[in-house]
Parts: C-alpha cells; structure tokens; sequence
C-alpha cells in the first residue's frame, strides 16, 4: 500500500485502461487512486513489465503541450520533461503528467505524448492483463487530452 505521504512525495508511475489501449502516469505528488494506492506491489510488476517491453510505435507529442506548461512552470516542454513520456510512449502508451505537481488534491492530469501505435490491451500477457483492469476508465484514451482521476476506478 502507498501511504498519503509518499503519494506526496514520490513522483509514483501508474498505468490504467479504457478496455482496449493503455495509459502511463506520473503521479507528481499527487493522491493515487484507490486501486493502485492498496496494490503497490501490483504496480511494482506492472512499472517493471512496461518498462522493458520493446518500442513499438512513433511518438506524438501533445501540440498544447507548450502553452499548458507554460501557464503553469512558466517554461514550455524541454529534452528533458519528454523523456520518460516519450520513452513509455515508443512502448505503445499513452503518456499523461499531472497538470499541478504536487497538490496533492488535485486530479487532473493531461496528454503529453500519444503513439501512432497504440499497445493493445489484448496483447498483454494475462498476470498483466488482471492487475491493469484494476484501474480502468470509463473514457475511450484514444480521446483524452486531459484526465480527472476521480473518474478512474
């Protein structure tokens, strides 16, 4: 289980579905939901799956990005901000960010990066497949510029 403090302290990658692709968060200090805070080490498996599948897709950065950073870091997205996004992206991920790091109550995150090849839930081994449905959103991802993941069970 994740403790309320080290949702606030850590920067915590989660995955969710829609039921048909996937998407990659970066939790920024912010409050997790309740199926992936209780399963931390079901999130560890998933972390370690994700990160070592091969790239299979070309990336699409998201092209308000810039703008929406700037109004809140007052700088716009560098080499290194897109990193980590644009690494789980080639994986076939969609990439979110939390839109206010560290406000813990805040549950809005947005798209950074989308892939020209979605990783297609089915093609997941089932052990993955379990623990991902845990997290599941309503919401087709495909059409997601921006997450509240009080929508997310």
């Amino acid at each position: 289980m994740y403790t309320e403090i080290e949702q606030q302290g850590l920067d915590i990658d989660w995955f969710f579905t829609d039921g048909k692709y996937i998407g990659f968060m970066a939790s920024g200090g912010g409050k997790l939901p309740i199926s992936v805070a209780d399963y931390k080490d079901d999130y560890q498996v998933l972390v370690d799956y994700f990160r070592n599948l091969p790239e299979i897709s070309d990336v699409l950065v998201n092209p308000k990005l810039d703008s929406l950073l700037l109004k809140v870091f007052r700088s716009g997205a560098d080499q290194k901000y897109l990193e980590d996004y644009i690494s789980m992206t080639r994986k076939g991920l969609y990439s979110y960010d939390k839109t206010v790091v560290n406000n813990f109550l805040d549950p809005y995150y947005h798209l950074v990066a989308g892939p020209t090849v979605p990783l297609k839930l089915a093609a997941v081994p089932q052990d993955i497949l379990i623990i991902l449905s845990k997290t599941r959103s309503l919401n087709d991802i495909e059409s997601m510029q921006e997450i509240n993941i009080l929508e997310i069970g």
